[in-house]
């Protein structure tokens, strides 16, 4: 079947500047695609209910995209939300997320923010056995409905991205099984604890396969399998698998699929499936990635050393990890021309895309094969749905862009919604401390 994901941005780009998101005064929108979260969701959905009737929450990693009309959709799609801060947990539940479908993970929790779960009947995953100490101590102030739970580092190695590989040998996540007295620390914390009913492991994302995850997962099934047994009973009963699944950037492929882990997992760990154990998953990346783009106006093309560059308005302030780490996370770019149409001709010349920060290294892509850009064309950074424009780095006190979701009407017109309106500069003062200019001449 044919992707239509292609087709709609680019009917998007056209309407963003007929509609005048993009302009001079505001050089860089993010838009995001309804109907491709929509889809993803929906593809969450069917790839656990085609492997078990068990119950499965699908937990989105807000971390991913801390938006709370994402959030509000997200939750229609019948999503829960995966937190690990305070503002977190405010976003899901100013989106309308209900208590008993958000998981608090985090490896610095404070009493408060315990408290505060506990008391709202939030699931917790605990870190350590510090923490297992702490609720010890609430737990026993006041019942709670909160599901407890622990999560453990199978410590299965790392993928591509060192950064975001969170079961190594090292891995500040969780506690790690293969330590020396660990495993059985963890076997007896459930048997001392009758409230401790639940299991978490995430290994990481982008840059783990499949058959990692995998692992992953099979250790903590099997984890719960032995506290099971010791306990006589069904200690464990829920399972947290975490999320993770990689996406393909250089394409407009969705590759890998829910369908593909789901049925790898059922395949390599058919007890996960057999009814006896409740399941949470926390996607995230995957859920957004190859639905947002971020369009940033040309405003001056040049050559330096004989190389062209394009100079845009959009670089680190959206693109933090790109430009600081283009190895691991390179970007697609397209072009359009000022008019929001594509430019698929030749020539193509190898040029940089430039961002507009006072450093060097501001580069959305470097020696890139692209139609030659010209002042006013339109650069777009496709896969930019997830940790892109919803996690603004304020380098140079640039603003943050507008944020808009797209759907196509049956007449063919494209609907624009404000997720999030672009920042001022009045509003930068204000966060710059402007209300405080004197603060420091106090004597």
């Amino acid at each position: 079947m044919r992707n239509m994901a292609p087709d709609r941005r680019d009917r998007a780009v056209r309407a963003a500047v007929d509609q005048d998101l993009l302009t001079p005064a505001a050089p860089v929108a993010a838009l995001l695609d309804v109907a491709g979260v929509r889809a993803s969701a929906a593809a969450l959905r069917a790839a656990f209910a085609a492997v078990t009737d068990a119950p499965v929450l699908h937990a989105f990693a807000v971390k991913a995209s801390p938006l709370v009309p994402v959030l509000r959709l997200l939750h229609e799609e019948g999503l829960g939300a995966e937190v690990a801060s305070p503002g977190e947990l405010a976003l899901a539940r100013a989106a309308g997320v209900t208590a008993d479908r958000i998981v608090l993970d985090s490896p610095a929790k404070t009493p408060a923010e315990l408290r505060e779960a506990l008391d709202l009947g939030i699931a917790v995953n605990a870190d350590n056995p510090q923490e297992l100490a702490r609720l010890d101590a609430l737990v026993r102030e006041a019942p709670t409905r909160s599901p407890l739970g622990l999560r453990v580092n199978p410590q299965i190695g790392g993928g591509a991205i060192d950064a975001l590989s969170t079961a190594t040998a090292t891995s500040k996540f969780g506690i790690a099984l293969r330590d020396e007295g660990a495993r059985a620390g963890v076997v007896r914390a459930y048997l001392d604890r009758p409230w401790l009913t639940r299991l978490h492991t995430h290994s990481g994302s982008q840059g783990l396969p499949l058959s990692l995850l995998v692992t992953g997962v099979r250790e903590v099934y099997e984890l719960a399998e032995e506290i099971n047994a010791a306990a006589g009973c069904r200690r464990v009963d829920t399972i947290d698998i975490g999320g993770g699944l990689p996406v393909n950037f250089t394409s407009d492929d969705e590759t890998p699929t829910y369908a593909e882990y789901a049925a790898l997992l059922a395949r390599e760990v058919p007890g996960l499936f057999d009814g006896r154990y409740g399941l949470v998953t926390e996607f995230g990346r995957s859920l957004l990635a190859k639905h947002g783009t971020v369009l940033a106006r040309v405003e001056y093309t040049k050559t330096s050393g004989s190389r062209p560059i394009a100079v845009t308005h959009a670089g680190v302030q959206v693109a933090t990890r790109t430009v600081y780490d283009p190895v691991s996370w390179p970007l697609r770019i397209t072009v359009y021309d000022a008019g929001g149409r594509p430019r698929t001709g030749g020539p193509f010349v190898e040029q940089d895309v430039a961002g507009p920060a006072c450093f060097a290294g501001d580069l959305l892509a470097v020696q890139r094969a692209l139609p030659r850009i010209e002042p006013g064309d339109i650069v777009a950074a496709l896969d930019t749905g997830a940790y892109y424009f919803a996690h603004h780095y304020a380098y140079n006190s640039l603003t943050r862009p507008g944020v808009y979701g797209y759907v196509t009407g049956e007449d063919g017109a494209v609907r624009f919604a404000t997720v999030r309106p672009p920042q001022t500069v009045a509003e930068i003062v204000a966060e710059g401390g402007g209300g405080h200019a004197d603060a420091l001449l106090a004597r």
